[in-house]
């Protein structure tokens, strides 16, 4: 059980597995107004980075779920590193389905929502680990713009246009689905270029310590694309933030 090798590959340098810096990450623990002792569920955790920092920082006790072997590794690296290991547990797992057997006050998925075929059905996962007047957070990409085109859609690696909204779209959605939002933390343009652009040494470093790895070829061709890729699509038409909801 594992994620596609070339996420392994292409993200393996990175602490966050998304478009957040780790000031972005701090802000978000510091406007949820986490009490230490906080109990909080990440669904498709990465790297740790989330819960090891908020252990750090704030003193809240975390379980992460994700199914990456070696992100999951490197989480437990991590809390180890900062010193708080004791406080965060980290489980090479598949997230779709999976229920805290104790309630908890904040449950998370940060950027990982087809593990419930979508916001709405990941909300309703997460929903069954929350205790009442817990807060869900949902990581989300939404449009700053709609795309002209489909192609252009695609070219920011979604499948159509109508996979995302516009941000007052996707708010209202939150609504929609009974839940008040009451706090949002939005990526800016250094978070998507230090998520992206990190890949693309990533991948060259790797190139070089690899040369005969059956991967090369598909490594290579991803490598060459990217960055254009990148500049005229994902960097000009999509968003991305954390949303934090409570159910009315």
């Amino acid at each position: 059980m594992d994620i596609p090798r070339i996420f392994n590959i292409t993200e393996s340098a990175h602490r966050i597995h998304n478009p957040f810096t780790s000031e972005k990450l701090a802000t978000l623990g510091a406007v949820l107004r986490l009490a230490s002792g906080t109990h909080v569920l990440d669904l498709g955790s990465g790297s740790g980075e989330m819960l090891c920092t908020w252990a750090r920082d704030y003193g809240i006790i975390g379980v992460g779920i994700d199914m990456s072997q070696l992100f999951t590794e490197q989480a437990k690296l991590r809390a180890e590193e900062l010193g708080v290991a004791d406080r965060v547990e980290f489980i090479h797992d598949d997230a779709a389905g999976y229920v805290a057997d104790e309630k908890v006050g904040v449950a998370a998925c940060v950027g990982a929502t087809w593990i419930g075929g979508g916001v709405a059905g990941t909300i309703g996962l997460l929903a069954k680990s929350l205790r009442p007047g817990g807060i869900i957070l949902i990581g989300e990409p939404y449009w700053l713009r709609l795309p002209p085109t489909e192609e252009f859609a695609k070219g920011c690696l979604a499948g159509s246009i109508s996979d995302f909204s516009l941000l007052p779209e996707l708010l209202a959605s939150f609504g929609d689905l009974g839940y008040d939002i009451v706090e949002m933390v939005l990526a800016d343009q250094e978070g998507w270029d230090r998520y992206e652009a990190a890949k693309w040494l990533t991948m060259r470093r790797w190139l070089e310590a690899n040369p005969d790895d059956d991967f090369v070829k598909e490594v290579r061709a991803k490598l060459s694309l990217e960055p254009k890729r990148y500049a005229a699509y994902t960097r000009e038409y999509l968003g991305w933030g954390v949303f934090a909801l409570m159910a009315r």
